[in-house]
């Protein structure tokens, strides 16, 4: 059984006080606020140097005027200043608050609020606040800003806001105390921000502990690195600065591989202890730390594929219990016998007998009326017009419009007199009209098209203000149709002859007229009405209302759709009403002028919705003397929202002294389908009130109405809309799946049965039958009756005495997890948090996206311009909490966007769809946004536990029980290639050299080019012999060097190296090549360079007279000790002279050369190579790629480590062929430079690196005409190699492919290599044997270390490329890291690789013994393999065997890699690489340049380069977390947005994460913006 409370008098409503509310009460857990969480944090160093010099063309310097007042947005036009008109000024002074749409106002739901907030003051719980450059986001100063026009601000505010803006920033005028966390503790911002986070729930005594640990804990931080440089010009700003390779803070290779990173990362290698940004983070990860709103119920998770959480129903849930409901009856219409057969004959009727009654009458934009139409002025111009359009339009022959044609309605909403002439003109036309708003918009363009409209009809006024072409044609609108646009204006009418009359047919179901509705998704459907609906509907409506001839009504509504058509202008007609219709833009300027017009015209009716009863409450002070006594019905047209209760009461005790009556309060509901579905009867005076439910908000979530007993917080008080209107009857069905009767304590959609609802959606069949033919059924499933029933789109139930209660519209129907929700409810929960200060009521939207298997709320507000950032942040938290308390429901994404910004409705309500589109396209363009996918998010996966126990033998029988072979792969046999005896004769690579220098002395090895394309350096084998002599010689001499000293050359890519390395080997020394420093940022690059001179103990520098100046300088002296360097010797203008005898090592053992780098994770390292190895190296590379000395290559790569260094100085000499050089910073200076050599010189093979392809698509892509223009043509290519340490980038090959196609690229060419630290060249294409292969795999089965194979299109597949094939002489097998037993064909594991190239171990300084064995020395734990000796690459990968044939008539096996193993990011038991986290979010928004994640503490932490303009920064945050969730399963824990080039790349072009981790927690990014997911 169901209690109701009726009340006999409304509730007494609370002073306007009872709105704000006290800052003691309020949240707490959310937003306590410390030093650490000012809006300046991040960003301020440097923000005043950037900003000024960005500003200074700009700014005029006022003198006296402080220069922060100055501060404008970059990228951002502000506003133009508002003119307001003058008559509305002194209605604004009176709305003081600016808070003028009060349709949610609840004093008893604001106390809820309160009550709520104030639950949680005892849990306190810093929030971190995002992080903003302040320049991003300085809104345009507050007078130069509109407000919205749902809510203007007085003008005295305005004079005051910009100093508010700035002083609230400086003092937060928080009176409460206790919301500062322990305030008192001293010290340093960050000791203070750090005690904050962990004081949740504990007393003060803990408050510095993390302070604490942080300053006991003492971190080496190593003042050291970032770059081994690049000499590369910046060529423009945004560009990406010099490619970097970016050791960490003095991390080696040397350090135990066992400590991972993850064990680093928590002792913050390197990052001060100060950070702001660390401390933010563990804040974040406190407030994580608290229990999520109910946790799902978890299930065992086959470890294979990752299930999602599927929400079980909660076993306590409320039921409905009732029996089931049986249609409810209105009362019978009642027979008239004067009834017109149609409405038509009405308006005659009256047009001709009443002629001089007035019927419409306008206002001007003062609210004073300007002009009555008459019925006889309304019947002989709906006649001139039926007539002209019958007649005058086309030829007698070929009219225009035929009877039953469609035909658009374009009038403003403040000509009601122009549109009842149009829409009776049509109805005596027996043409259809339908009504529009302002032209323009796409969706009723389609709804245009779909009804086939090919006439509009205007006016004079509306027609000039049309947009026009050049030539005088009205502009095509997107998506309309063309149409014909005909003007009605009086002296463009035909008079009709005495003998035409219109043909006047009793109604029948023919269409009258269309109204269009806007669906929850935003597409505009046509609802058709009837004539005998349209004519039934305004009898029912007439007896309803007990409307009599001759009354007044006031009409505040739309007058084109809606109640204000059907009372306004049909029933309007039917009685012999007057209407006094009060436009929207009266209603801005003059909010009162309604209950004006009520109180002079003495009007018996008034239109109305609760924002029109609030504004006039607003602006009541103005008038003493109005009265509104005359009212026998006040109705309230969106009775239906579950709030309007509350404007109601409130209008009621403010207006009662004023002759209104409390029976006069008529709420209805209506809907475009089922037009009025119900409404209360004018009441006798002296009459008890009708009923109120106080309805429980936790039961109406699971549909089931419960009286409230327990809280009152979660309470909702609704009130009744009246009865069945007479004639109709009512049920309620369920509102998802078939159409089944609800039972009577159960919230269902309400559907109406009767002759005056909507007839179909125009053109929809589909649609229409789900809607307007509904049969309910009852649990059996049986139908109930024949008779069909309209959906009403409305929720609600009917209660005691047939009393029609509704709670919410289905179009706000947000379901979440299973349970409904109704916008409006959260709208008001959201508003009764005290939002004065921070937004405007009336503009915020609140809408559910679908992330992840469910849908999520978004809730849009418009931020006030004089907001400060804190109150914003506060507001915001606040809102969580109250909604989090009081619907039991997270927020998935809470946004403030600028004032005035929100897409609006034409009569200035919020245009819900467009919102969401815009969030869902990133281009809301917030100014403030809190996503909060932590507390939401509850239908994960259970992160992947590791199975212990399962042995590497067990895992090899399991294989070969499978019948799956052992996952290996091998080059062909160096043994069995049969090569020229220079192989045999010379076992060192100077030797060679020699040899060459007497065989073919002449014979050009190296060509180096400049930007311009010409040769600038040659060697021949004589030239190059003779240089590296004269080169050794001064080693010798100068150097005093001994055999096996290392020596460093420090060159920019050229000859001048490949000389000095070969004088080196004469000398007996050993070469270390290192990348110079970058002259303009010594700073970063410098150091790196004095790392690897200290960590290779290097004896001697050799260089360039230039570079030994720069090493020297006092810029240089900034950034390391140049006192302490070893002796440097240019080698620019050597002596004449020769050693006497060069050095020959005793084995080939010996060795040759270190090589160094820097890995992606931030390691420097650097291998040791035998001469035994280079012999290796070079002879499998010339087999492979079939090199021989009347061969030429073009090589674009950077010559200091790995295969680059092997290409670009030795292969040539051991080869014989000749090798153009290019370097890669040339090409920033000209894009064409490599793909004009390859084309000149016909090249057949050329080498570069991903850096070198990503800038010519880039930077060509769309220049292939003017490569063509310039003779530039590729079919010469046979082979274009990208040398990588890496998985392929097939995006990057594809696309380069595909662009120099049309200039003979052909499509085979392009391929990549693929080397490790351990062994520079695993993997080369080659000019022989197949083609690479690609597969498509599983990223779901990737993450469980599994490979999975799947089809091309397949959800969640990733397409993977072989890396090249394998080189002769090189083995791989594929090991199990952690038990290092050999897996099975098409399993992931990781890369081992034997071969006579490998390097011979780690160069390091503590030289560690079991890293070197464990790397280049292991062995397999079990199988057949296990006495190789194998080298650890480091690397993912799996081998497959294809249908292919190798050149070994053998079937081919290849080899995929799918990435480095220290890279991988180890999130809820699953590995992750990084690429293709960010391949997602690249993907996600355009502006998005480079992306680069990392993980700190567990969150994973997502870098973006914003290259649009910075409005768009927090378009970002939303779109990066919904990717990640939805195609990763993983949740952001912040997002960090910065400028282009931020993100740090090396020379290979590979992202140095970890460098970017190292920079962004020593807060060195200046970000543009960093949001902290909750």
């Amino acid at each position: 059984m169901i209690i109701f409370c009726l009340y006999s008098t409304a509730p007494p409503e609370g002073s306007e006080s009872a709105v704000l509310i006290a800052h003691g009460n309020c949240l707490s857990h959310l937003c306590v606020k410390c030093d650490s969480c000012s809006p300046r944090d991040i960003t301020q160093k440097g923000y005043e140097k950037k900003r000024a010099k960005l500003l200074a063309p700009y700014i005029p310097q006022t003198h006296g005027v402080d220069p922060a007042l100055q501060k404008e947005p970059r990228n951002q036009t502000p506003a133009p200043a508002a003119t307001s008109a003058p008559s509305s000024s002194k209605y604004h002074r009176a709305r003081s608050g600016g808070a003028r749409d009060e349709r949610y106002r609840s004093d008893i739901h604001t106390e809820a609020v309160q009550a709520a907030l104030a639950k949680h003051k005892e849990q306190k719980m810093a929030l971190p606040m995002p992080t903003k450059r302040r320049s991003t986001f300085v809104q345009s100063p507050a007078d130069a800003c509109t407000p919205p026009d749902t809510s203007s601000a007085s003008e005295d505010e305005g004079s005051l806001r910009r100093q508010a803006a700035l002083s609230a920033a400086l003092h937060q005028s928080l009176q409460n105390a206790e919301s500062w966390i322990n305030r008192s503790v001293q010290g340093s911002s960050t000791s203070s921000s750090a005690s904050s986070t962990l004081s949740h729930g504990e007393g003060k005594g803990t408050s510095g502990t993390l302070a604490d640990v942080f300053a006991s804990t003492r971190i080496e931080n190593f003042s050291v690195p970032p770059d081994v440089t690049a000499t590369t010009s910046s060529s423009s700003s945004s560009a990406r600065p010099a490619t970097i390779d970016l050791p960490p803070s003095g991390i080696v290779k040397g350090t135990h591989k066992g400590s991972n990173r993850s064990s680093l990362m928590d002792t913050a290698d390197g990052v001060p202890v100060s950070s702001r940004v660390s401390t933010k983070i563990q804040q974040l990860l406190n407030t994580l730390k608290r229990p999520k709103r109910p946790p799902l119920k978890e299930f065992f998770v086959d470890d294979f594929e990752e299930i999602v959480e599927v929400p079980q129903p909660d076993p306590n849930q409320p039921k409905p219990e009732g029996r089931q409901m049986t249609p409810v009856k209105g009362e019978p219409l009642g027979v008239v016998c004067n009834w017109p057969p149609a409405l038509e004959a009405a308006l005659q009727r009256w047009g001709t007998t009443q002629a001089k009654c007035p019927c419409l009458t306008a206002l001007d934009v003062t609210g004073k009326p300007v002009y009555t139409l008459t019925y006889g002025k309304l019947w002989s111009r709906s006649l001139k017009l039926a007539y002209t359009l019958l007649n005058k339009l086309g030829t007698k022959n070929e009219p225009v419009l035929k009877p039953g044609d469609r035909v658009a309605l374009v009038y403003p909403n403040n000509d009601p007199v122009m549109f009842m002439v149009a829409f009776y003109g049509c109805l005596l036309a027996e043409v259809i009209p339908v009504p529009i708003e302002d032209a323009g918009g796409q969706q009723i363009g389609f709804l245009l098209g779909s009804c086939g409209i090919t006439l509009a009809l205007t006016t004079e006024v509306c027609l000039k203000g049309l947009p026009k072409t050049q030539n005088g044609e009205i502009v095509q609108f997107k998506g309309w149709p063309r149409l014909k646009w005909v003007v009605t204006d009086s002296k463009y009418l035909s008079k009709s002859p005495k003998d035409w009359q219109p043909n006047i047919s009793t109604a029948g179901t023919e269409p009258a007229y269309i109204e269009y509705k806007t669906s929850k998704e935003g597409s505009v459907m046509g609802v058709t009405v009837s004539r005998i609906a349209m004519l039934s509907h305004c009898q029912a409506l007439s007896q309803a209302c007990n409307y009599s001839e001759g009354e007044t009504i006031v009409n505040v509504l739309d007058f084109k759709k809606d109640a204000g058509l059907w009372h306004g202008m049909l029933t309007n007609v039917m009685n012999k009403l007057h209407t006094l219709s009060v436009p929207y833009s009266v209603m801005k300027t003059c909010p009162l002028s309604w209950v004006q017009r009520v109180h002079t015209h003495k009007a018996k009716v008034a239109l109305v919705k609760c924002r029109d009863l609030h504004w006039a409450m607003m602006a009541h002070r103005d008038q003493r003397d109005v009265s509104l006594s005359s009212l026998r019905m006040l109705i309230v047209t969106d009775g239906a929202n579950p709030w309007s209760v509350s404007s109601c009461d409130a209008f009621l005790s403010l207006f009662q002294s004023h002759g209104l009556k409390p029976e006069a309060i008529c709420p209805c509901a209506t809907s475009p389908e089922a037009m009025t579905a119900a409404i209360r009867r004018p009441g006798v005076p002296g009459a008890p009130l009708p009923g109120r439910a106080i309805l429980s908000m936790n039961g109406l979530s699971y549909g089931v109405i419960r009286v409230n007993t327990e809280d009152k917080n979660s309470a909702l008080t609704v009130q009744d809309v009246g009865h069945v209107m007479p004639g109709g009857m009512m049920c309620i069905v369920k509102p998802d799946g078939s159409p089944q009767l609800c039972k009577t304590d159960e919230i269902g959609e309400i559907c109406v049965s009767s002759k005056t609802g909507g007839m179909m959606y125009y053109g929809l069949a589909g649609v229409t039958k789900n809607t307007f033919e509904v049969i309910p059924v009852n649990s059996a499933g049986s139908p109930v009756g024949d008779l069909p029933f309209v959906r009403s789109g409305l929720l609600g139930f009917v209660g005691p005495g047939s009393l029609v209660f509704v709670v919410g519209k289905m179009d706000g129907l947000l379901t979440v997890s299973g349970r409904r929700h109704n916008a409006d409810d959260i709208v008001a929960t959201g508003l009764a948090v005290e939002s004065i200060k921070t937004v405007y009521r009336g503009r915020i939207a609140v809408f559910s996206v679908s992330v992840f298997y469910d849908e999520r709320i978004v809730v849009v507000a418009e931020q006030r311009p004089d907001a400060s950032e804190e109150d914003s942040f506060q507001w915001m938290s606040r809102v969580l909490q109250a909604i989090d308390s009081i619907h039991q429901v997270g927020v998935y994404c809470l946004a403030l966007v600028p004032a005035n910004t929100l897409p609006k409705t034409p009569l200035g309500g919020i245009h819900i769809s467009q919102t969401k589109q815009h969030f869902l396209e990133g281009s809301l363009h917030p100014c403030n946004i809190l996503m909060c996918p932590h507390t939401c998010v509850t239908n994960l996966p259970k992160p992947r536990q590791k199975q212990p126990g399962v042995g590497p033998a067990s895992v090899m029988v399991g294989n070969l029980v499978a019948g799956k072979r052992i996952a290996q792969a091998a080059g062909r046999d160096l043994g069995q290639i049969e090569d020229n005896d220079l192989v045999r004769k010379h076992q060192f690579l100077t030797e060679v050299l020699q040899w060459r220098a007497q065989a073919t002395p002449d014979h050009m090895l190296f060509l180096l080019l400049n930007a311009k394309g010409t040769p600038v350096c040659t060697a021949t084998c004589l030239q190059l012999h003779k240089r590296a002599e004269r080169i050794a010689s001064v080693l010798y001499d100068k150097g005093h060097l001994n055999a096996g000293d290392n020596v460093v050359l420090l060159y920019p890519p050229g000859i001048e190296l490949i000389a000095a390395f070969y004088g080196c080997l004469y000398a007996g020394c050993i070469p270390v090549t290192v990348r110079p420093p970058h002259a303009q940022n010594l700073t970063a690059t410098l150091p790196t360079v004095r790392m690897i001179v200290d960590v290779s103990k290097a004896a001697c520098i050799l260089t360039t007279q230039t570079l030994m100046r720069l090493l020297k300088s006092r810029e240089a002296a900034a950034a390391v000790d140049v006192k302490t360097w070893p002796t440097i010797i240019d080698t620019d203008d050597l002596p004449r002279k020769r050693l006497p005898q060069l050095y020959k090592p005793p084995t080939p053992e010996m060795l040759a050369y270190l090589d160094f780098s820097v890995s992606t994770t931030g390691m420097l390292t650097g291998v040791k190579m035998s001469h035994a190895a280079v012999n290796a190296l070079c002879r499998a590379i010339k087999l492979q790629c079939e090199l021989y000395s009347s061969r030429q290559i073009a090589i674009c790569l950077d010559p200091y480590c790995g295969l680059g260094f092997t290409l670009w100085c030795l292969c040539s000499v051991y080869s014989g062929h000749q090798s153009i050089l290019i370097p890669p910073m040339e090409l920033e200076s000209n894009l064409f430079l490599w793909l004009s050599t390859v084309s000149q010189y016909k090249i057949r093979d050329t080498f570069c690196s991903y850096s070198v392809m990503e800038l010519c698509t880039k930077g060509l892509g769309n220049q292939v005409e003017m490569l063509k223009a310039r003779g530039i043509n590729l079919s010469c290519v046979r082979t274009c190699v990208v040398v990588a340490e890496e998985r392929p980038r097939i995006s990057l090959t594809q696309s380069f492919s595909k662009l120099f196609k049309d200039i003979g690229l052909s499509s085979r060419a392009v391929s990549t290599t693929f080397g490790s630290r351990v062994n520079v060249a695993i993997c080369l294409q080659g000019t022989s044997g197949p083609d690479p292969t690609t597969v498509y795999v599983d990223l779901k089965s990737l993450r469980h270390d599994r490979v999975r194979l799947v089809e091309r299109g397949a959800p969640q597949s990733l397409l993977l490329s072989e890396s090249g094939k394998i080189l002769p002489g090189v083995k791989v097998i594929i090991v199990n890291p952690e038990t290092k037993g050999p897996v099975g064909d098409s399993h992931l594991g990781e890369i081992w690789v034997n071969s006579p190239h490998t390097a011979s171990g780690y160069y390091t300084i503590y030289d560690n013994e079991s890293l070197q064995a464990d790397h280049f020395n292991t062995r397999l734990s079990f199988g057949d393999a296990a006495q190789t000796l194998w080298a650890r690459t480091g690397y993912l990968g799996f081998v497959r065997r294809t249908e292919l044939t190798a050149a070994s008539g053998d079937r081919h096996d290849a080899l995929y890699v799918v990435g480095a193993l220290d890279e991988t990011l180890e999130l809820r038991g699953l590995r992750y690489h990084p690429i293709d986290i960010e391949t997602s979010v690249s993907r996600t928004h355009r502006s998005i340049a480079e992306c680069a994640v990392f993980t700190w503490t567990n969150l994973l932490v997502v870098v973006v380069e914003l290259c649009g303009c910075e409005q768009e920064a927090l378009d970002l945050v939303p779109l990066v977390t919904n990717v990640v969730l939805e195609e990763h399963y993983l949740i952001v824990g912040v997002v960090v947005v910065v400028d282009p080039g931020v993100i740090p790349i090396n020379s290979r072009g590979e992202k140095q994460r970890m460098h970017l981790r190292d920079s962004f927690l020593a807060d060195q990014l200046d970000p543009i913006y960093v949001a902290y997911n909750m």
